[in-house]
C-alpha cells in the first residue's frame, strides 16, 4: 500500500512556511498562520475560520507535548484540505500535557465537505508528527521549500527508511522485527471528536511503542478519512484490546471478554508505553484474550473512571439519540400550531383524508408526523443508554424496555431504569462462559430473547407503576407552576447551566429539561416548554456575556481572550455554552460567578415571562418556533447584560490584562504575517 502522503501536490506549499515565527501568545500564532492561508486562496474568510479553529481549541488543547502544536477544524471557509506550518524559537503555549512551549506549530485546514482522499492525506500527516526522525528534520529544515517537500513527501527524513514512512496501521512493517510472531498480540481502537489529528496520532504512537515492547498491534482508527474494521481473526487472537478514545467505540462488542485497556486518546499520544504495559499486566493477571473473563473495563467504563462518570456518560449516550426525535417532534407540533391553531391537536387522522389545497390538511399532517416522532422519545433513550454500556447486543432489551415504560405511563424516568437495567443485564449475559456450538447464536436469539422478557417483566410487574406515579406527580408539578414557585426554578436551572458550563451539573440541568419535553404533549403552555425554554436562555447567556465584555472593556483581556470572543458571539447564539470555557479556565474565580449571575437572570426572566420552547436546542435559530419571542429575546439581553457588568467588575478590581489597543491602530495579532 502506499503513502497517501505520495499522492498528493500541495497539502502545503513554500508559502504556508513560517520559518520565524515570533508572536506573543497562541492567538497570535494561530492568526498568523491563518492569515498565509487566506494569501495562499486556501482559506476565503479569516475571522470565520479563526472562530472554527477557536472554537476546536474550546473542545480540548491542541499541545501535543515534545514541542508540537496541531491547532485544527473543518471548516466551510476552508477550500482544501492544506496545512500551515510554523517553526518558533521562543514556542508558543497550547496547553501541552509535559507544559512544553511548541516550536513546531501544525495547523491543519479540512474542508466541512472533505472527501476521502484529502483526509486520508491528514490522517497520513497526522501519524508522521509522531515520528521523531520526520519532526526533527522539520527542526533542522534551512528553508520553507526543504519544509514543504518534507510534508508533501517529496523527501523523506535522512534517518527514516522510505519503507517505514509509508507503512500503514495495523501493517506489519509498522512494529519491528522484535515483535515475533510469539509475541503479545494487541488489537487496539483510538478515535477523537474531528477524527483528523488525535486519531491517527494515537495509532501511530501505539504502533511504535508496541514494537519498543516486542508486541504485535493491529489499530483500527475510526476517524473522518474512513475506517477499516480490524480483521475477526485479529481480535480472535489478540491477548488484550486497548481503546483510545473520546467518542463512543463503533461495534464494541466486538472485544467482550478480553482484558481491555480504556482510556481517552490523548493518553495514547502522550503515554502509549505506560499504555502497552498496562494491557500487559492485565494479561498476566487474567490469562490471554482467549480465556479472559472481561475484566472491569469492558464494562463500558474506562480504567480509574468513577461510577458516577460512567453513569452520566451512559446516561448523556441515550439523550444525545434522543434529541434528534425531540427537535424533529417538537418543531413539527410547533409548525402545526402555527398553520392551524392549537385546535388541530384535535383534527382527525390525515390518513385518507389528506387534501392537498388545504392548510388545515398540511397542519394536521405535520402535527401527527410531529406527535409520532415524538413516541419514539423513551425507546430511544432507553435503547442507547444500554447500548452504551452493553454496545449492539443490549438494543433489543433497552428499546423494549422503553416502549413498555411509555405503555404503562412511566414516561423518560421509566426509560432511564428499563435502558440501565437492559445494559448491565445484556454485559452480564454477553460474559457466560456458554459452548462453542452455542456461541453463534446468543446475541441473535438467546440474548435478545432472555434480556427482552426480563425488562419487559421489570418494567410491567415490578417499577413500572411506581415510576409511572412520580412521572405524573412531575408532570403535575410542571404544569402548576407559577409566580415564584416558577422564578425560582428558573434561577436554579440558570446557576446550573452556568456553573460548569458542559459539565456534569449543566448536562443534568439540560437533560431534566430535554426529558420533560416528552410530558409536554400537545399543550401549548405546558410547563416543560417553559423549563426548556429557561435552560437554553441561561445557556446562551455566559458566552454571549463573555463576547460583550471583550467588546466594552478590551483592556481586561488578553489578545487570545478578544480572540476567543469573537467566537463567543456565534457560539452563544446557537446554544453552546462551552464557548465561555477558555474565560472560565483562565480566569474562574471571577468568570464563572459572573456567568453564574447572567444565568440566574435568564433562567428566572424566562419562566417569569412565560415563554415557551418545543425545540431541545437551536439558540436564536429557532426563534420563529418560541412561544413570546420577544419577551424571550429580552431575558436573553438582560442576562447578557448582567453577565457582563459582573465581569467586569470582577475583573476591574484587579490588575488589567494588558492596554487596550485604539481602533484606529492594528494590535499585534493583527500585524502578526500581514
Amino acid at each position: 500500500m502506499t503513502d497517501p502522503m505520495s499522492d498528493t501536490s500541495g497539502l502545503i506549499s513554500p508559502a504556508l512556511v513560517d520559518l520565524h515565527l515570533a508572536p506573543e501568545d497562541k492567538s497570535e500564532a494561530l492568526r498568523a498562520l491563518a492569515q498565509r492561508l487566506v494569501a495562499e486562496g486556501r482559506v476565503t474568510d479569516l475571522d470565520g475560520f479563526l472562530a472554527d479553529i477557536a472554537a476546536r481549541e474550546a473542545q480540548a488543547p491542541t499541545g501535543m507535548g515534545d514541542g508540537i502544536g496541531i491547532p485544527h477544524c473543518r471548516s466551510a471557509h476552508v477550500t482544501r484540505p492544506s496545512l500551515a506550518f510554523g517553526r518558533s524559537v521562543r514556542g508558543v503555549d497550547f496547553d501541552a500535557p509535559d507544559g512544553r512551549p511548541a516550536d513546531l506549530v501544525f495547523m491543519i485546514a479540512a474542508p466541512a465537505g472533505a472527501d476521502d482522499t484529502h483526509l486520508q492525506i491528514l490522517a497520513a500527516l497526522a501519524r508522521r508528527l509522531m515520528d521523531p526522525a520526520f519532526t526533527g528534520a522539520l527542526r533542522e529544515a534551512e528553508s520553507p521549500r526543504a519544509v514543504a517537500a518534507l510534508v508533501n513527501g517529496e523527501e523523506a527524513p535522512a534517518a527514516v527508511p522510505a519503507s517505514a514512512a509509508a507503512a500503514p496501521a495495523g501493517s506489519e512493517s509498522a512494529v519491528s522485527e522484535s515483535a515475533a510472531a510469539g509475541g503479545l498480540r494487541l488489537v487496539a481502537v483510538t478515535s477523537c471528536p474531528t477524527g483528523i489529528a488525535h486519531t491517527y496520532m494515537a495509532a501511530k504512537a501505539l504502533e511504535l511503542a508496541a514494537a519498543r515492547a516486542g508486541a504485535r498491534i493491529d489499530v483500527e482508527t475510526q476517524g473522518s478519512a474512513g475506517t477499516t474494521p480490524l480483521p475477526p481473526e485479529a481480535i480472535a487472537a489478540a491477548d488484550a484490546v486497548i481503546l483510545a478514545h473520546d467518542v463512543e467505540v463503533r461495534d464494541r462488542a466486538r472485544f467482550a471478554g478480553k482484558p481491555t485497556v480504556d482510556v481517552g486518546v490523548k493518553a495514547a499520544v502522550n503515554r502509549p508505553d505506560e499504555l502497552i504495559a498496562e494491557a500487559t499486566r492485565l494479561v498476566a493477571e487474567t490469562g490471554s484474550g482467549a480465556r479472559a473473563a472481561a475484566p472491569a473495563a469492558a464494562t463500558g467504563g474506562r480504567t480509574g473512571e468513577h461510577w458516577a462518570q460512567r453513569l452520566r456518560k451512559y446516561l448523556m449516550t441515550g439523550v444525545s439519540y434522543m434529541i434528534p426525535f425531540v427537535a424533529a417532534g417538537g418543531l413539527l407540533i410547533a409548525l402545526a400550531f402555527a398553520i392551524g391553531g392549537y385546535q388541530i391537536a384535535s383534527a382527525p387522522s390525515v390518513l385518507g383524508h389528506f387534501d392537498w389545497t388545504s392548510s388545515h390538511s398540511w397542519a394536521a399532517m405535520l402535527f401527527q408526523t410531529g406527535k409520532t416522532s415524538f413516541g419514539f422519545l423513551v425507546p430511544v433513550l432507553s435503547g442507547y443508554i444500554a447500548w452504551a454500556i452493553a454496545d449492539r447486543a443490549a438494543l433489543a432489551a433497552g428499546i423494549a424496555g422503553g416502549a413498555v415504560s411509555v405503555a404503562v405511563g412511566a414516561g423518560f424516568l421509566g426509560g432511564i431504569v428499563s435502558g440501565l437495567a437492559a445494559g448491565f443485564l445484556v454485559l452480564w449475559m454477553v460474559r457466560w462462559n456458554v459452548p462453542k456450538a452455542v456461541r453463534g447464536i446468543m446475541p441473535v436469539v438467546v440474548i435478545p430473547l432472555l434480556s427482552v422478557a426480563a425488562v419487559g417483566f421489570l418494567m410491567f410487574v415490578l417499577v413500572g407503576s411506581p415510576i409511572a406515579s412520580a412521572m405524573n406527580g412531575l408532570t403535575d408539578w410542571l404544569n402548576g407552576l407559577s409566580g415564584s414557585n416558577a422564578i425560582l426554578l428558573g434561577v436554579l436551572l440558570g446557576a446550573m447551566m452556568a456553573f460548569d458550563m458542559g459539565g456534569p451539573l449543566n448536562k443534568v440541568a439540560y437533560t431534566f429539561a430535554a426529558g420533560a419535553l416528552t410530558t409536554a404533549g400537545s399543550a401549548p403552555d405546558a410547563g416543560s416548554l417553559k423549563v426548556m425554554a429557561a435552560v437554553m436562555a441561561a445557556g446562551m447567556t455566559p458566552p454571549l456575556g463573555m463576547a460583550l465584555a471583550t467588546v466594552v472593556r478590551r483592556r481586561l483581556f488578553t489578545a487570545e481572550e478578544r480572540e476567543n470572543g469573537k467566537a463567543a458571539w456565534v457560539l452563544g447564539a446557537s446554544f453552546i455554552t462551552e464557548g465561555a470555557i477558555p474565560f472560565a479556565a483562565a480566569d474562574p474565580l471571577r468568570v464563572i460567578p459572573a456567568n453564574i449571575l447572567g444565568s440566574m437572570t435568564a433562567g428566572g426572566l424566562v419562566m417569569a415571562f412565560g415563554s415557551t420552547l418545543r425545540a431541545p436546542h437551536g439558540g436564536i435559530w429557532v426563534l420563529p418556533l418560541i412561544g413570546s419571542p420577544f419577551l424571550y429575546l429580552v431575558a436573553v439581553v438582560a442576562g447578557t447584560v448582567v453577565t457582563t457588568a459582573a465581569v467586569v467588575l470582577l475583573k476591574g478590581m484587579r490588575k488589567p490584562a494588558g492596554p487596550e489597543a485604539p481602533d484606529s491602530v492594528a494590535t499585534g495579532a493583527e500585524l502578526v504575517g500581514a
